[in-house]
């Protein structure tokens, strides 16, 4: 006898469907990935720098810092492979969110030691 319940559905939150989700992911271009990761990023940056409506609810600068910092390193590794079609608006993103992170700071960092200045170069606002 199975131990899985007869009316479990395979592909139930317990039980995901790992080979369709394969399936799915192998269909998505890099590029797209990319891109969809860095937007990830950038908006958990955001709510983590109080830009959100909650403002400073869910402010963090630590979190923040590491959110940023990991965009720079992601935009700084994927620009030769994604257009600047797609890498403009996320360097102008990623800029506005180093600059909110100074402003943000009660001590802000010496140019070139902020958030992700590793990968851009000093930020100046």
């Amino acid at each position: 006898m199975s131990e899985t319940p007869q009316n479990e559905s395979a592909d139930s939150p317990e039980n995901p469907d790992f080979d369709a989700m394969t399936r799915d992911i192998a269909e998505v271009p890099a590029v797209e990935v990319i891109v969809t990761v860095a937007v990830n990023l950038m908006s958990a940056a955001a709510v983590k720098l109080g830009l959100t409506e909650e403002g400073d609810k869910y402010k963090d600068l630590d979190e923040a810092r590491k959110l940023v910092h990991a965009l720079a390193g992601l935009l700084d590794a994927g620009a030769t492979e994604v257009s600047s079609f797609h890498a403009a608006p996320l360097r102008d993103g990623l800029k506005s969110l180093q600059l909110a992170f100074r402003e943000a700071s009660l001590i802000p960092d010496e140019p070139g030691q902020g958030p992700g200045e590793k990968y851009t170069g000093p930020v100046y606002g």
